[in-house]
């Protein structure tokens, strides 16, 4: 009985001259990246975050997503990029950013109010969650950001589940076209197909330096998807890495 390998090559022999290499998967995309500044994620990510996509940080609160965001964006404003924050609840501490090595002079941050109930006749999470979506269209429109965080980590997961995936996509067409690093902080993945990066979020340990502050904070990272990766035959990435969170300030916290 012939091989599976001879069928194969066979029916491709058959098929060259209407299909070229009709069985032959194609190549996965290599894509640019841009450092974290954490070594055990730019080494679990094969390099960082891609650029010109919507990478998700996942997690529930102190699970360490905002501090990687934050470190992103140190390397980022470090180059002299600009990059935005587009805060859904008004809940970036700046002092906290600034002890990450974020230089604000390079950082817009759009701070998304919320409407009084009788006039917005609607869910407060809804109003935030509106203009925090609509301003990160017009910034990604716009063009000249390096990267832009949209902060929903304190938006309700059913009130983020009802985002189109039409907006999605077309953050995701934006972003690509603008060279964009779109970094999407919430409970549970949002954008789906759109997303090219899923990380999911988690504390490990954390030591106490008060009763309002943690210090020396353990995080554990996972992908819970990475497109346009390198395939290497024979190489195993790593499922998860930890790494540690150090106070720069006593105002800093987990976050």
């Amino acid at each position: 009985m012939a091989s599976a390998a001879a069928v194969r090559l066979k029916i491709e022999s058959a098929l060259e001259g209407r299909f070229p290499s009709a069985l032959t998967p194609q190549a996965r995309t290599i894509r640019e990246t841009s450092p974290t500044g954490i070594a055990a994620i730019d080494a679990l990510l094969e390099g960082g975050l891609p650029v010109g996509a919507i990478s998700e940080i996942t997690g529930p609160a102190s699970s360490g997503r905002t501090s990687l965001a934050l470190s992103f964006l140190a390397q980022q404003t470090r180059e002299e990029r600009v990059c935005a924050w587009v805060d859904a609840h008004d809940a970036l501490d700046v002092e906290s950013a600034a002890a990450c090595g974020v230089r604000l002079q390079q950082l817009l941050w759009v701070r998304c109010r919320a409407v009084p109930a009788v006039k917005a006749r609607t869910h407060p999470d809804f109003t935030r969650m509106d203009q925090a979506l609509r301003a990160t269209d017009l910034l990604l429109q716009a063009a000249g950001f390096s990267a832009l965080v949209l902060d929903l980590g304190s938006t309700a997961t059913e009130h983020g589940a009802r985002i189109p995936l039409a907006t999605w996509f077309r953050f995701r067409q934006a972003a690509d076209r603008t060279r964009c690093s779109l970094l999407v902080l919430a409970e549970e993945p949002l954008a789906q197909s759109s997303a090219a990066v899923v990380l999911e979020c988690g504390m490990k340990a954390g030591t106490d330096a008060g009763r309002t502050v943690l210090r020396g904070c353990t995080y554990e990272v996972s992908t819970g998807r990475q497109r346009f990766t390198p395939f290497l035959a024979g190489k195993r990435k790593p499922p998860a890495s930890t790494w540690e969170a150090t106070s720069k300030s006593e105002r800093e916290v987990c976050a």
